[in-house]
């Protein structure tokens, strides 16, 4: 960039990106990886495209890949422009992550605007902190393996695929236990938060020891 004005809004377009192998539970490790967000607006939400030529040190960089760029069959308006994205604000808000191919409930809260690749999906919630924390739980870990997964991958991986996902149950605490498990997942005391989840779904000492015995973590 020849300029600081030129920098700063050059950073704005490099975003940090997560995939699914980055995320774990109730966290992720960034791997220090970076999208050129050139995205091609919304024009519906009066979003507009990147213009690669508001961008030269950016513009410069593409250059080299411009074959490349130009023969993709899912480009924007220009070879340097994302394909469509009708939900590309949404990356920028307070979301929950989690990978599509995964060993465990690997649910995460991110709060600095991640893009993500193909092998991750995200959710946008009021709830966020409490949709991780049930989401994460060995409760919900032993739920979808035993009953909801649809695709197995060999003796302990298995897809978290949307159909799937949107028929677990989850209740809608009141305000005084949702309160609680948020406040137990800012503090990082995940085992509570477990305890308070088999509690909050009436399980027996004698169910809860039969997760615990089954499930592989």
């Amino acid at each position: 960039c020849r300029t600081p004005e030129e920098r700063k809004k050059t950073d704005e377009i490099i975003r940090p990106i997560l995939r699914g192998k980055d995320i774990k539970r109730y966290g992720y490790d960034f791997a220090d990886l970076y999208l050129i967000n050139t995205h091609n607006g919304v024009k519906e939400k009066g979003i507009k495209r990147i213009n690669i030529e508001d961008y030269p040190a950016i513009k410069a960089h593409l250059d080299s890949y411009y074959s490349q760029l130009e023969a993709r069959a899912d480009q924007g308006d220009t070879p340097y422009n994302l394909r469509n994205c009708a939900y590309i604000e949404d990356f920028s808000k307070q979301k929950i992550v989690y990978p599509e191919t995964t060993q465990g409930a690997y649910f995460a809260l991110d709060k600095n605007g991640f893009m993500l690749d193909k092998t991750c999906f995200m959710m946008i919630s009021d709830s966020s902190e409490y949709l991780v924390a049930t989401l994460s739980s060995k409760l919900y870990e032993y739920a979808y393996k035993s009953f909801f997964s649809s695709v197995e991958l060999g003796t302990s991986g298995y897809q978290y695929n949307k159909h799937a996902l949107i028929e677990l149950y989850i209740a809608k605490p009141n305000h005084k236990i949702k309160n609680k498990i948020t406040t137990l997942f800012s503090a990082k005391k995940f085992s509570q938060i477990d305890k308070l989840i088999y509690k909050l779904y009436n399980l027996s000492e004698e169910e809860v020891a039969y997760i615990e015995k089954n499930l592989c973590r």
